[in-house]
């Protein structure tokens, strides 16, 4: 049975993981006949959003991995615990948490970087030459793993796939319902909420995502 680390980056499509990209995902290694550990990084999240308002909340903290925790129904360890010999792959679901949480993304755009503690096991795990596969806005991670020259979607937006492309990723455009594949690098991206507008659409993405990340391994 193949076993897949899941990286979460907290609760919450705004500030932390995107909650059906995550659930989805765990159901579709399930459904794939594999199984899955959930992990995220243990420190502060670089904001809290009230996600009925959308407004940020400047005077609370909060945890990333207590918060991503919520998701995983407590079986979550810190990414740092992670033995990649332990696994056949390896999904970062998405939501701003992962351009805000796990790397810089989302304030810094192109000169962005991937905290160490993230960057280190996506780095292990790509040069094991095992499959990795990234959803949403967490392809923005991909071109510090790997470098330049690799493929990957967040779907259609321009002014997003340009400031991968300047980062040196080789960006093709994605309809929600697809995947984009890397054999090379063994990397594999779907858009999923950067245009899914129905549970059911980022579904079909995510699926095809896991199912292809399982069969490369």
């Amino acid at each position: 049975m193949k076993n897949v680390a899941v990286i979460l980056s907290g609760c919450g499509f705004l500030d932390g993981a995107e909650i059906h990209e995550s659930v989805l995902t765990l159901l579709a290694i399930e459904n794939a006949g594999a199984k899955y550990q959930c992990f995220a990084p243990d420190k502060l999240q670089a904001e809290v959003v009230n996600h009925l308002s959308g407004k940020t909340e400047p005077t609370q903290s909060r945890n990333i991995l207590i918060e991503a925790a919520r998701i995983a129904r407590g079986n979550i360890l810190p990414i740092q615990e992670i033995n990649p010999d332990n696994f056949d792959a390896i999904i970062f679901p998405g939501g701003f948490g992962a351009a805000k949480n796990l790397c810089s993304f989302a304030n810094e755009g192109a000169t962005m970087s991937v905290i160490p503690e993230v960057l280190e096991v996506a780095k292990s795990f790509a040069d094991s030459q095992k499959p990795a596969g990234y959803i949403c806005i967490a392809p923005a991670i991909i071109s510090q793993v790997y470098g330049s020259g690799v493929a990957l979607t967040i779907g259609n937006d321009q002014e997003t796939a340009s400031a991968l492309e300047e980062m040196g990723a080789h960006h093709k455009n994605c309809v929600v319902e697809d995947i984009i594949v890397d054999e090379a690098h063994k990397v594999v991206s779907t858009p999923a909420y950067m245009l899914a507008q129905t549970v059911s659409e980022a579904h079909e993405g995510i699926s095809k995502l896991v199912n292809k990340v399982i069969q490369m391994a």
